[in-house]
């Protein structure tokens, strides 16, 4: 569930249909909770902004009845979305991350792009964030004494990415497109000295020198008539040097070319140094290496390890793009549907990643949509593009990848997904699970710590209780707590954080309700990877109607199975078993179903599974899907290869 705040209150569900909020009442106790950001607010002052100096005859009642609302309207667009409002002894608290409000993105976007040290990227990331406002923010509420700060802290941060964006066009070289919108943004702001240094350069650049020194006059006598101040100093240098016409006005010095955008890991990336030289020597083989695998299993963090290693060796660098950003009615464009992303809008991500100008500004014979002018910017480039997340939009991915590989020979592309590509001459390299500890492993502590998966959760534990370590006692635990959670790094490290509340043998004791357990991911993850339920809700909601049919049906094998047994089971209402070897091909694709030995059987993660059986509840086809199972087990007598415990 998404807010706004950057304009009139709003809600949307996590596929961007708008959530009504009934009643002024509510809507402004929802907005308060926004303002506060996470933190709880007493009953008390909640009274007090709802309803001032006239409070009802039973305020907290009142406020009850207000809260009760609230949550009801989140419980109808969203199902579980009440525990969002959450009450605490100190008041009442709204669980979201920063992300789930768009000013946070905002704010993270503002944080990327000072990062950048390029302008063109910069001022890219900058129109993206500005992009995301609809509004004055918390538009409805600007009367409101309780919003008034929150309004004028994130208008002074708009008005700065505005002054910074332009900042950045000016060393683009865009100093005659700026001219006018600066005279409008003065005509508001007239006192702005970064406004107007940027005007004067303009002018200046622009060949009205005497403009830029007249607008220079104009602010030093409005800032002596009103405030009796003079201008500041780096502005009154920036006059002297318009009035001498010094030579470094001419042109913005050049900035120095980046060769990535690359993010920085915040930690260590544990048991994949092999998994890392092997992709490394695909793409010496191959321009396009897909590396594909189930959601958390760790394909972006690889790619961007694989990439930083080979910054180095490419003449333009390693570029990153991210294909399942804010694309969606909060932030001015339309929601994605899964698996037709058009190549224009990922054409779009990738010119920006790379600094791809696509405007009025653009050189003289630049014409033309981004996707024809991508290939031309690329011709003669010898770089990495790291497509990352890209069942988001496969369609549109693949049809760019094909285009630019075409025309770019010295680009090669390192795409992460949950589906290959499917286009020739693709590399495709399963991410595997980390290695886990075998059954029984627990009595020997040296094997338990081996195992990748293991040395991973030691150290994230170890991160949130210090001195944690594993020992005798606690290694049966944590090897039976990596088994069950498949091996996947994004749900160990979800589990380790819960180690602050819980203790590893009680952790393990309630993995069979997974997914309510495993709900608090860092506040700087994604939203689909905040809970382990949202990981593989992401690649739920990519399936088709049939394939989803298959795979909570297929919930009900515990180990393996063949096609046969898929066929007997999952075969009927909707599905012929005709179908069915097509269907559980694609969840094979779609890696959520992993193939053992030659091919010949099939499992599912036990995670995979869980969902699956909660989903076959859902439809409420558990009965008759466990007497098919059961009566193709008498038939065949066929056994799965290896139990495993379902939740």
């Amino acid at each position: 569930m998404q807010f706004g705040v950057l304009g009139p209150l709003a809600v949307w569900t996590d596929g961007g249909a708008p959530i009504p909020i009934p009643g002024i009442k509510v809507r402004t106790l929802l907005a308060v909770l926004l303002v506060h950001a996470g933190e709880p607010v007493s009953a008390d002052r909640l009274i007090d902004q709802l309803w001032g100096a006239s409070p009802p005859a039973n305020p907290a009642g009142s406020l009850q009845v207000k809260v009760s609302q609230l949550r009801r309207a989140l419980e109808q667009a969203e199902p579980g979305a009440r525990a969002l409002l959450a009450s605490r002894p100190s008041g009442y608290v709204l669980q979201i991350s920063a992300d789930a409000v768009d000013a946070g993105r905002f704010e993270a976007l503002l944080a990327r792009a000072r990062a950048a040290s390029e302008p063109a990227l910069s001022g890219a990331v900058l129109a993206e964030a500005l992009a995301i406002w609809r509004g004055p923010a918390l538009a409805d509420f600007a009367d409101d004494g309780f919003a008034q700060p929150e309004i004028t802290r994130l208008e002074e941060q708009r008005l700065t990415a505005l002054e910074e964006r332009i900042e950045a066009r000016l060393a683009l070289g865009e100093h005659g497109a700026l001219v006018s919108e600066l005279d409008a943004l003065l005509a508001s702001h007239p006192l702005r000295e970064r406004l107007r240094a940027a005007q004067m350069r303009a002018l200046y650049r622009s060949g009205r020198q005497t403009e830029a020194l007249e607008s220079y006059q104009q602010l030093r006598t409005r800032l002596g008539e009103e405030l009796g101040l003079e201008p500041g100093p780096e502005l009154a240098g920036l006059f002297r040097a318009i009035l001498t016409q010094d030579p470094a006005l001419d042109r913005p010095t050049p900035p120095r070319r980046r060769r990535t955008n690359l993010p920085a890991p915040l930690s260590n990336l544990v048991g994949r140094a092999a998994a890392v030289a092997q992709v490394r020597a695909l793409l010496d083989t191959g321009r396009l290496v897909t590396l594909t695998g189930p959601g958390g299993v760790g394909k972006t963090r690889l790619a961007i390890q694989t990439a930083a290693h080979l910054v180095d060796e490419l003449a333009d660098g390693a570029w990153i793009v991210e294909l399942a950003g804010p694309d969606d009615p909060r932030h001015g464009h339309p929601a994605p549907t899964p698996g037709v992303g058009t190549a224009s809008n990922v054409a779009e991500r990738v010119a920006a990643a790379l600094g791809v100008r696509h405007d009025a500004a653009s050189p003289a014979g630049e014409g033309g949509t981004l996707t024809e002018r991508l290939p031309a910017a690329l011709h003669g480039k010898q770089l990495l593009l790291v497509l990352d997340n890209c069942e988001h939009a496969i369609e549109g991915v693949a049809e760019l990848a094909e285009l630019l590989l075409r025309s770019a020979p010295g680009l090669r592309i390192l795409a992460t997904s949950r589906e290959p590509l499917g286009l020739s001459g693709e590399l495709r390299w399963p991410v595997p699970t980390l290695e886990l500890p075998g059954a029984g492993a627990g009595e020997d502590i040296e094997a338990v710590a081996r195992c990748s998966a293991v040395t991973l959760f030691v150290q994230r534990v170890a991160a949130v209780v210090p001195g944690f370590e594993l020992t005798g006692d606690n290694a049966a635990d944590v090897a039976a707590i990596c088994r069950r959670l498949d091996g996947l790094p994004l749900a160990l490290e979800l589990a380790a954080a819960r180690v602050r509340v819980l203790p590893v043998h009680e952790l393990a004791a309630r993995l069979d309700d997974r997914f309510r357990l495993l709900a608090g991911g860092t506040r700087d993850a994604p939203g689909r990877q905040q809970t382990l339920r949202g990981v593989v809700d992401w690649s739920w909601e990519l399936l088709d109607a049939r394939e989803r049919v298959v795979l909570r049906r297929l919930g009900v094998f515990t180990g393996g199975f063949t096609l046969a047994a898929a066929e007997a089971v999952c075969a009927g209402e909707g599905v012929p078993r005709a179908d069915v070897l097509d269907l559980l091909g694609r969840l094979v694709d779609r890696s959520l179903v992993v193939t053992e030995g030659s091919g010949a059987r099939y499992r599912l993660l036990e995670t995979i599974t869980a969902y699956a059986l909660g989903r076959l509840d859902e439809a409420g086809e558990t009965r008759q899907t466990r007497q098919r199972h059961a009566h193709y087990a008498d038939r065949s007598g066929e056994v799965a290869n290896r139990q495993v415990p379902v939740a």
